[in-house]
């Protein structure tokens, strides 16, 4: 594991973006792991404007986002699909048919996750998975719990992950409380995993999951067992890291 701190959420991901440009420059046929939430926004922001400079180019690229609410509509302002689109897809040469996104409207959802895992699969596998972290140290949408789930799976959102998200929504009656979710042997399984964590809120878990015990009560510990494992912080994320403990 290796831990990089930034003075501000911007240049956090700005150097998540660079890393990412590096790998799809390095190979153009890539396959991107890709998160959501406002953590990224700043990395998927910094890509856009690399693009635009005729720095990086998708068009031979593949993306597989980690994860999508179950029960509501692709086009819903709070959908991932939707947010994907906004933040990232519309804006490079991502191919349509190369950007997947969990089905959380699947008949069998089941089924959709198993088909999900086998997509990755086929395609190669992740080279690069960006993620965020949740405030009760899940990763993805792995909430707390007594195992680590493998492979893509439903998940029920605990009160604090439905508290957190309350706030792109109406209300909190309107929070899906499940979602489709990449499972951590999912996670795992991608050649390099860079973390994104910008702001004291989320010190305790960003200091648990380098710090405290591995174990599936914090998801995010397992990344310690990573190969190749980047946490990019900024300093409000890092506060409760000392130089010994980081």
């Amino acid at each position: 594991m290796q831990i990089r701190i930034y003075d501000t959420p911007a240049q956090a991901g700005e150097a998540a973006a660079l890393i990412l440009a590096a790998q799809l420059i390095r190979r153009p046929d890539s396959v991107l792991g890709m998160a959501t939430g406002s953590t990224p926004i700043p990395a998927y922001q910094a890509l856009c404007r690399l693009y635009e400079a005729g720095l990086v180019d998708f068009s031979r690229a593949t993306s597989f986002n980690l994860d999508e609410y179950i029960g509501i509509p692709e086009a819903h302002p709070c959908s991932y699909h939707r947010f994907m689109q906004e933040q990232l897809f519309s804006h490079v040469n991502l191919r349509p048919e190369a950007a997947h996104v969990p089905d959380g409207n699947a008949a069998d959802l089941d089924a959709a996750a198993r088909a999900y895992d086998e997509a990755i699969r086929a395609a190669g596998g992740i080279d690069v998975q960006i993620l965020g972290i949740g405030r009760n140290g899940h990763i993805g949408f792995n909430e707390p719990g007594d195992e680590f789930v493998y492979g893509c799976h439903v998940v029920q959102l605990t009160p604090s992950t439905i508290e957190a998200n309350k706030r792109f929504f109406d209300s909190e009656a309107e929070v899906p409380r499940q979602a489709i979710s990449l499972g951590i042997g999912s996670i795992m399984n991608a050649r390099q995993i860079l973390l994104i964590a910008t702001g004291e809120d989320k010190a305790q878990a960003v200091r648990d999951a380098v710090c405290g015990e591995v174990t599936p009560q914090l998801q995010a510990s397992i990344l310690r067992t990573h190969r190749d494992v980047l946490f990019l912080l900024d300093r409000g994320a890092a506060s409760l890291l000392d130089r010994k403990g980081a």
